[in-house]
């Protein structure tokens, strides 16, 4: 078992919402990765998505595809990834990491090798937006098989046999998009999602995690109403973008943290 279910069900037991964060590994720089990790944590982020750097992220708005950019100028590829969740790992045990990105470099070494890497290096699962679940039996299979969990997409477009296909190969929770379009666009309609989530879980049994469009403290706290977990990536990569020289770090953790309180006084 991986470490996502765990901390879904302490949460879930202590009344609380998943705080699920993202940023892009090598970016502002490869050495600020781990230490952007450790401080997404201490701000009181359950969850870490990691991004692996791409270079046609499709999804993504331009704040990540200008992380993507920025990581890609340090040539921060899936290896080195590998290696900033080993680092992650040397002090922390207990936040599941989940890798977010692309089929193409999982591709480029081998759905096998990428299993076993991630599994050596720490990981707890992975996102990949361009794998569809009616293709991923096998790999969601050999995932699980090596205690990783494989979390799919579920968007307002998604038709019910895509959640069925959700429902039986996804596991760890499942990743709802809510917003037509890419990451950092558009504010999110909270009763929209509310209303489109009610009949995906009479079909998908995992924890639900609201993304895209999440980006303060009062919308973190009305999603997470309807949600199991909230997840914040392009705001975090602003707060990056906007910090002082040296201070990226004491940034994201003011940030996040604002997030999580946020959220835990509106569970008080």
């Amino acid at each position: 078992m991986s470490r996502i279910a765990p901390t879904f069900a302490a949460l879930a037991a202590s009344k609380k919402t998943a705080l699920v964060t993202f940023i892009t590994a090598g970016d502002p720089g490869p050495d600020m990765t781990v230490p952007l990790m450790h401080a997404l944590v201490a701000g009181g982020a359950d969850i870490l998505e990691l991004g692996v750097p791409f270079s046609d992220p499709m999804a993504e708005g331009p704040v990540i595809q200008r992380a993507c950019e920025r990581a890609l100028k340090f040539n921060v590829g899936i290896k080195d990834v590998f290696g900033f969740v080993r680092e992650f790992r040397k002090t922390n045990q207990s936040t599941p990491v989940v890798l977010m990105g692309y089929a193409n470099p999982i591709e480029r070494i081998g759905s096998d090798a990428f299993i076993a890497r991630a599994k050596e290096a720490g990981a707890d699962g992975a996102i990949v937006v361009d794998y569809p679940p009616e293709e991923c039996e096998q790999f969601a299979s050999a995932m699980r098989a090596s205690d990783l969990d494989l979390i799919f997409l579920l968007a307002p477009t998604s038709t019910p046999e895509r959640i069925a296909q959700v429902a039986k190969f996804g596991s760890g929770f499942s990743y709802y998009v809510s917003l037509k379009g890419v990451t950092g666009a558009g504010n999110i309609d909270v009763a929209d999602v509310a209303r489109r989530l009610a009949p995906i879980r009479e079909h998908v049994k995992l924890p639900i995690g609201v993304g895209f469009g999440i980006r303060d403290g009062d919308t973190a706290k009305a999603v997470a109403q309807v949600a199991d977990a909230v997840v914040i990536g392009s705001r975090i990569i602003q707060e990056i973008e906007a910090a002082p020289n040296g201070q990226a770090v004491e940034a994201v953790q003011r940030f996040v943290a604002g997030i999580r309180s946020a959220l835990d006084s509106e569970e008080a």
